[in-house]
């Protein structure tokens, strides 16, 4: 069984390690990932040794807590927990600024007043002592677990400076006696204290900003519906008492609640928020409706199929959650690294302390204690955890809202490598319906057009349809007599004193009707082109050649295009005869075509093509196609296509657009770099900021970096690495 939790009272990606840790040591647990960004934990685990409260309490020992209430009292726990902890956060950062701006003032330039030492004192105290208690209180937690975290580096750095600054304080002869001043550096352990503060409420707002696509998703179901008793009495409802079989009604301008079909009325319906696609779809009784999407002008009438977490839109949300907490490859690495950054963090500050004190000569202590309080300050992995999290949450909420669906991180990383794109033809390139593509007639007869119509609507063949759509005229006002479905041939009736027919050439060999050449040249290259060929005839006479064809889907040839322009083959593979893969290939640019493909052959197709090395994406919509979404490094599934094709893919296109499949490589690729950039400021800031703080630079130009100075980078540098990830909201796909 695998299971996601909202995991609470996390301050770094080092908990989550910490966090991640427990619960991979508990009985049962197979599998744990837990992810700081989207504060969840996914477990997979086996029922009969382990369950969700064994779970919790074992988290809630180290000093974090596991939601595992039924989801919607969990969402409304998680809702209510971070409202009051952002409000705490503010009062605590408002009340730390406030404090904090007189005692850097007297600190900085009034250290001389009389009592300045005791003035800084209390207004330092409630900083440290009340403000920043909660650092305090977590790195005791960590440490009767035999660990350490970030917090861990901040309480002995502002512990040890406020500590220090109180020794000097009721002390002073002590080092006056030294020949040394008694300087008190109240300041630099309420600064510290504050600018981690304010990092952390600038660090919750912009987490809150990754995941907005996720809450505009669960904005989009309305909280009632009209329900139609049997008796035609309309009731209103929670949408949590909705069952399926139930009638519902939607009137204009309503979104509605869950999945069902139209049994009564005609409207039109927005789903944009579900394909991505501006354009609103007309509904008629038998059409699908879907939760989330906006009933625009006339009232509709459905029956619930699926309701609750089966609807469309709550798999979307839960696929999108899931990515969300999902791990890309490079964060694996990320996470190896923080667990062992802090403890070699805090041996560099212990031999920078002795360092200094051995070899920095009468001030060697002082300077080396606060070297020590600087090495702890600057290295405090922030950005670090959140390099790859943030930039992944932003890019896979960007992703559902353009329509692509992402199921992992890992997809979404390695969809920026695809090097191979191979096709499948019904319903991915083209539209997986018959439309008629062109009507040869016999000179001067046209005027028979309405007797075709006529019969071809009596006829429940599936042709029939993309006939009278095509010719679009009224069917003859003469009556229609004498119908008879002629099985494998076609269909016959008399249209005044007329008989018709309509079929395929073996029904007119029967008939007696001759072809004439035209149509037989016609019929002979529409064959070999593998479209479908339907002959029309009257008293015995042929009147017209019809040849329908699967269209293709508007884009197909520009998403093909632009996937060649960026360097990447497109493959065509389909089960459909090799002249109709060959006439769609020519029409969309694509030279490397396989026709007559079994399911399992298409499988085979992408193995052969991963040989060489190569990053290869699979698209299709079928069931048939399953098997090689699964074989492929990316699968991608048209979303109006099979259930089981959706299950299997890494990436789900929920418009059918094959102009999504460009967008989402260059979202990938946009996405990696970002957590490149990230990766690369915050270990660029450890590694440079660790050695100044130790002061390597002293002995060549005196230069001491200050520990209110380090602190306000550290929470710089964590704002900047989610700033740049909340960068890819606006970057043009």
């Amino acid at each position: 069984m695998k299971k996601t939790f909202p995991v609470l009272n996390m301050t770094c990606a080092s908990c989550a390690v910490g966090v991640q840790s427990i619960l991979q040591k508990q009985p049962g647990v197979l599998h744990a990932t837990v992810n700081y960004a989207s504060g969840s934990a996914s477990v997979e685990f086996q029922p009969g040794q382990t369950d969700p409260t064994a779970l919790k309490a074992a988290v809630q020992s180290a000093g974090y807590d596991l939601l595992v209430e039924p989801e919607t009292e969990t969402n409304t726990v998680i809702a209510e927990k971070q409202r009051l902890r952002s409000i705490a956060l503010k009062r605590r950062t408002i009340g730390a600024v406030l404090l904090s701006t007189p005692l850097v003032i007297i600190g900085v330039f009034f250290m001389h007043l009389p009592n300045a030492s005791y003035i800084q004192w209390a207004l330092a105290t409630p900083v440290v002592v009340v403000f920043g208690r909660t650092f305090f209180v977590n790195a005791w937690k960590q440490a009767r677990h035999r660990s350490a975290n970030m917090d861990t580096l901040v309480a002995l750095s502002t512990g040890v400076t406020y500590g220090f600054s109180i020794f000097n304080t009721l002390f002073p002869t002590y080092w006056t006696g030294r020949g040394l001043q008694a300087h008190v550096y109240f300041e630099a352990a309420a600064v510290v204290i504050t600018f981690l503060l304010l990092g952390k409420l600038l660090e919750e707002r912009a987490k809150g900003k990754t995941s907005a696509a996720i809450k505009k998703l669960m904005g989009l179901q309305p909280k009632t519906v009209l329900v139609i008793r049997p008796g035609g009495t309309a009731v209103e409802l929670p949408v949590a008492g909705v069952l399926p079989g139930h009638r519902i009604r939607v009137r204009p301008g309503e979104r509605i609640a869950v999945d069902g079909q139209v049994v009564a009325g005609h409207s039109f319906v927005d789903e944009s928020t579900i394909n991505g696609e501006p354009v609103p779809v007309e509904k008629l009784p038998g059409a699908a409706v879907f939760a989330g999407t906006t009933n625009q002008r006339g009232s509709l009438e459905f029956v619930a199929e699926k309701v609750g977490g089966d609807t469309l839109l709550a798999q979307i949300i839960k696929l999108v959650q899931d990515a969300q907490g999902s791990k890309a490859p490079v964060q694996r690495l990320v996470d190896r690294i923080a667990a062992i950054f802090v403890p070699v963090v805090l041996g560099v500050a212990l031999l920078s302390f002795a360092a200094w004190w051995l070899l920095g000569g009468v001030d060697g202590f002082t300077h080396g204690l606060l070297a020590m309080v600087t090495v702890l300050v600057i290295a405090c992995p922030c950005a670090l955890g959140l390099a790859t999290p943030t930039a992944l949450m932003v890019g896979i909420g960007r992703g559902a809202s353009a329509g692509i669906l992402i199921r992992d991180a890992e997809a979404l990383q390695r969809t920026g490598k695809i090097a191979v794109v191979v096709l499948d033809k019904t319903a991915t390139v083209t539209e997986g319906k018959p439309v008629v593509s062109e009507i040869y007639w016999e000179p001067g007869q046209e005027e028979h057009a309405e007797a075709l119509v006529a019969l071809e609507r009596r006829s429940e063949h599936p042709l029939a349809a993309a006939v009278v759509q095509y010719l679009n005229t009224p069917p003859s006002t003469a009556p229609l007599e004498a119908f008879e479905s002629l099985p494998g041939m076609g269909a016959s009736a008399k249209v005044g004193k007329a008989l018709y027919l309509v079929g395929n050439q073996r029904l007119m060999q029967l008939a007696g009707v001759a072809l004439t050449e035209g149509a037989q040249s016609m019929a002979s290259l529409s064959e070999k082109e593998g479209r479908t060929v339907v002959y029309f005839a009257g008293n015995g006479k042929l009147l017209a050649v019809i040849v329908i064809a699967d269209r293709l889907k508007e884009g197909s040839s520009a998403a093909v295009r632009s996937l060649k322009d960026s360097g990447i083959e497109v493959h065509l593979v389909t089960g459909d005869s090799e002249g109709a893969a060959l006439t769609v290939a020519r029409q969309v640019g694509i030279s490397r075509v396989a026709g007559g493909v079994l399911p399992a052959g298409k499988a085979d197709y992408i193995r052969q093509l991963q040989d060489s090395g190569r990053v290869v994406a699979m698209v299709g919509d079928g069931i048939n196609d399953s098997a090689a979404l699964a074989q492929a490094d990316v699968g991608i599934a048209m979303g109006k296509g099979a259930d089981v094709a959706m299950d299997v893919a890494q990436m789900t296109i929920l418009s059918s657009d094959l102009r999504k499949i460009p967008t989402a490589i260059r979202l990938s690729k946009y996405t990696v770099a970002a957590i490149r950039q990230n990766l690369f400021w915050a270990f660029i800031y450890n590694l440079a900021g660790i050695p100044l703080a130790a002061g390597i630079l002293y002995p060549v130009n005196g230069f001491l970096l200050n520990p209110m100075i380090a602190g306000a980078a550290m929470a710089l540098s964590s704002v900047s690495v989610v700033t740049n990830s909340l960068r890819l909201r606006w970057k043009k796909l």
